[in-house]
């Protein structure tokens, strides 16, 4: 409930810098002024509820008005980023009017006004449209194929196709229905392996875990595994929400590994905690790989990428990661690599093979702009 209060305060004073940018800085006169007003205070209603919905609020009713307030959330993502620019242009203009002595000229303020509410209008329309386009985006999940050539793979899992998912995100936002359409695009792949790399959820068990009921009927023959990522943390304990997937049959890898075996041969898949989980669940690979034996190929599931970098050193094959959603929402993918070694896709990190998905859901705005939505096809190829 304290972080819900901060968001609330937060978003309140960005609201209010919307109305003197949107009201107060074009000089809109009424009634329209007061429909911006009322507009910017209700959609502040609805974030609230949308960031309160699976944790403080049921999502039974705080969903559908949630959804609305997360949409805006990246509606005004764009805004804020667009009226920033046009506040420094503005800015720029007014201080070059004066130097050049033309700064209180009637003729010149009202030209200036003018630009400013046309640059205004041309940034809402913008914002709205890359929202739109976003959500649109976003519900259209897509299957990625992916060859990856690795050396060590046994020749008897040469071909093997595995399924790649992770960052439902799954409660606030979007709920059962979301989950049975990726299990339906899984299945319909017939993969012989489902790696689940975290961030399933964003909420409580209490409020959220029916949503995930339909990965009970994810079917794979060589297994359905799991580990936890950072949001399985946020809201409730992510053991518990761990032992809500071992119900749904799903191996949970809990710093820990299993073999898989296939035609005779046998590789192991290891799993560790996220990089950020807290007490008593920190990621620790050396107990992972702890008494396995060095020849035998190794899968690694881990939430983020840059746990790749002690996977290089303790010997790990591949490494199949999410958590980045390729940056979700143009251009904060740019900024991913300050914190990661990989953003998305096929890598190599030191002795490593990395794959990190984009993840099928959202956190935050059902938006996407710029990194779509994706269930991952690996085809585990063996390369001599």
């Amino acid at each position: 409930m304290t972080r819900l209060l901060v968001f609330a305060v937060f978003l309140a004073l960005v609201s209010w810098w919307l109305h003197r940018r949107l009201v107060r800085a074009t000089g809109l006169g009424r009634p329209w002024s007061v429909v911006v007003d009322v507009t910017l205070v209700v959609l502040w209603v609805l974030a609230v509820i949308g960031v309160g919905s699976g944790e403080a609020f049921d999502p039974g009713w705080a969903r559908p008005p949630g959804w609305v307030g997360w949409v805006w959330l990246g509606a005004m993502f764009y805004l804020v980023l667009g009226l920033l620019l046009v506040a420094l242009v503005s800015l720029l203009t007014r201080l070059f009017a004066r130097l050049r002595g033309t700064g209180n000229d009637e003729q010149v303020d009202l030209s200036r006004r003018r630009g400013l509410r046309i640059a205004t209008a041309v940034v809402v329309v913008g914002a709205g449209g890359a929202a739109g386009y976003g959500v649109s985006e976003a519900a259209r999940p897509r299957i990625v194929r992916v060859r990856v050539p690795l050396k060590r793979l046994p020749a008897e899992f040469d071909g093997v196709l595995v399924a790649l998912v992770s960052d439902l995100h799954v409660g606030p936002a979007r709920g059962v229905d979301f989950t049975r359409r990726v299990v339906d695009l899984v299945n319909a792949e017939q993969p012989d392996l489902v790696a689940i790399a975290g961030d399933l959820v964003d909420g409580t068990v209490a409020k959220v875990s029916p949503d995930l009921q339909p990965l009970g009927d994810v079917e794979a023959p060589l297994g359905v595994f799991g580990v936890s990522g950072n949001h399985e943390f946020y809201a409730d304990d992510g053991g518990r929400w761990l032992d809500v997937w071992d119900r749904l049959g799903i191996r949970t890898l809990r710093n820990e590994r299993a073999t898989i075996t296939r035609g005779g041969a046998t590789l192991d898949i290891a799993g560790i905690h996220d990089y950020s989980s807290p007490a008593p669940y920190e990621p620790d690979l050396s107990a992972a790989l702890a008494g396995r034996d060095p020849s035998t190929f190794v899968v690694l599931l881990a939430h983020e990428p840059r746990q790749a970098l002690e996977a290089s050193d303790l010997g790990v094959d591949l490494q199949l990661s999410g958590h980045t959603h390729g940056g979700q929402m143009w251009p904060l993918g740019y900024l991913v690599p300050l914190q990661q070694p990989s953003v998305t896709g096929l890598d190599r990190i030191g002795n490593t093979v990395l794959y990190t998905t984009r993840g099928v859901g959202t956190w935050g705005p059902p938006v996407r702009v710029a990194a779509p939505p994706e269930i991952t096809i690996l085809e585990l190829v063996r390369e001599d």
